[in-house]
Order: structure tokens, then C-alpha cells, then sequence
């Protein structure tokens, strides 16, 4: 099965950056379709940040467009999100997610802290 374990949140001046990191285990991510990053605010709903699909399509929420990117690393299992110029807003728990349909799998991470502020 699977694995996924976020690492590289921590706290950033607002205009900084961060690169988040989702290191699989147990399994390639060539098995998931569908990877992506979600975050979720204090008292807010879990949202799509950003999402990369089978051989490099990505997606990325209207708030980040432009300041953030997706890749994957098929050499070093994992998947990155660099966020740069980042704002209070982007203040969240960072979780990443993947998934195939065909394999039944669905399978979530346990997060990174990203707190932006002065």
C-alpha cells in the first residue's frame, strides 16, 4: 500500500517561499493517476491548491495561480509544490493526496504546518 508523508512547512515572512515535498512509500506514484495538494484553514473547508494529472497536466486554484507549481519526480517518488510570494492567506495545513480510480486507491497524507506572517 501506498504511503504518503508530507514534509517542508514551517514559518515564512509573507513574500517568501517554501517547497513542500510528498515522499511515497510502499509504492510508486507512477500508480497514482491523479496527486495533488490540498490545504485547509482554521475553520475553514479543505481546498484544492493544486493538482497534476497522468503525464503532467496540472490544475491550480485561482488563488495561486502564478505563484505556485507542481512537479512530480518519478527518480525520487515524490511530489514538490514551491509556493513563492506567499501571503498570510496561504496560512494553512498543507495535505497531499493521491489517487487512482482503477486501482481503488484514495489515499491522503498527514500534513504540513505553513504559517505566513511577520
Amino acid at each position: 500500500q501506498v504511503q504518503l508523508v508530507e514534509s517542508g512547512g514551517g514559518l515564512v515572512l509573507p513574500g517568501g517561499s517554501l517547497r513542500l515535498s510528498c515522499a511515497a512509500s510502499g509504492g510508486s506514484i507512477s500508480r497514482l493517476t491523479v496527486m495533488g495538494w490540498y490545504r485547509q484553514a482554521p475553520g475553514k473547508e479543505r481546498e484544492l491548491v493544486a493538482q497534476i494529472i497522468g503525464g503532467g497536466v496540472t490544475n491550480y486554484a485561482d488563488s495561486v495561480k502564478g505563484r505556485f507549481t507542481v512537479s512530480r519526480d518519478y527518480a525520487q517518488n515524490t511530489m514538490y509544490l514551491q509556493m513563492n510570494s506567499l501571503t498570510p492567506g496561504d496560512t494553512a495545513v498543507y495535505y497531499c493526496n493521491g489517487r487512482s480510480a482503477l486501482l481503488g486507491m484514495n489515499i491522503w497524507g498527514q500534513g504540513t504546518q505553513v504559517t505566513v506572517s511577520s
